[in-house]
């Protein structure tokens, strides 16, 4: 049974940045795509990022792209969202995906494996 754990969201201050974390366990990490998304109240979940099983490819939705970077260390089996230049509209719980094989999507049905979520408020 694959499980994801996330951490490292808090209260932070327009500008300001943090590092979320998600551990996984079972199954093999490294075969995984993993990804982050993100949902506000009265919104839909929309996507953030994906880290390809090696790391080495990225991709990034609109409105992080250039702020976020997405990265994982396989000998922890843990993926990492680090955030800077935090702006009040990324507000949110932040969850982490996960699944088998190398297809980076952006739509959440793709992704059978989920954390429960880390709470993310940035303060104007």
């Amino acid at each position: 049974q694959v499980q994801l754990v996330e951490s490292g969201g808090g209260l932070v201050q327009a500008g300001g940045s943090l590092r979320l974390s998600c551990a996984v366990s079972g199954g093999t990490f490294s075969t995984y795509t993993m990804a982050w998304f993100r949902q506000a109240p009265g919104k839909e979940r929309n996507f953030v990022a994906t880290i390809s099983p090696g790391g080495a490819r990225t991709t990034y939705g609109d409105s992080v792209e250039g702020r976020f970077t997405g990265s994982r260390d396989n000998a922890k089996n843990t993926a990492y969202l680090q955030m800077s230049n935090l702006e009040p509209e990324d507000t949110a719980v932040y969850y982490c995906a996960a699944s088998i094989g190398g297809h980076a999507q952006t739509n959440p049905a793709g992704y059978p494996y989920w954390g429960q979520g880390t709470q993310v408020t940035v303060s104007s």
